[in-house]
């Protein structure tokens, strides 16, 4: 039969978990495109082809890890490449997109 842990084995382990969470996590990044009342039908699609590779977008280089989320009256987007990120949220803006910006 195992025997409780101790105060000083349960401390030792959340150290341990914290250590291996902080190794193991990387930052993300996000930004919303605001949509307002225009149409967005094809947009995840399109965002979703360019993260699979079927499409390219002039000057921004491939993210495989990109997230996409419609909400209504936005969309948001998110991945871990930081410099990529700014590309994509710089073209929406050239298209006439409002965007909050990369948090």
């Amino acid at each position: 039969m195992r025997k409780k842990k101790t105060k000083k084995e349960v401390v030792m382990v959340r150290r341990v978990a914290a250590r291996w969470v902080s190794h193991m996590a990387m930052p993300e990044y996000r930004f919303r495109v605001l949509l307002g009342g225009r149409e967005i039908r094809n947009l995840p699609n399109l965002l979703r082809s360019f993260r699979d590779a079927k499409i390219a977008m002039a000057g921004i280089p491939p993210i495989r890890d990109l997230g996409i989320q419609e909400n209504g009256d936005h969309l948001e987007v998110w991945s871990r490449q930081r410099e990529h990120l700014l590309a994509l949220s710089n073209l929406f803006e050239k298209r006439g997109y409002e965007t909050t910006g990369i948090w």
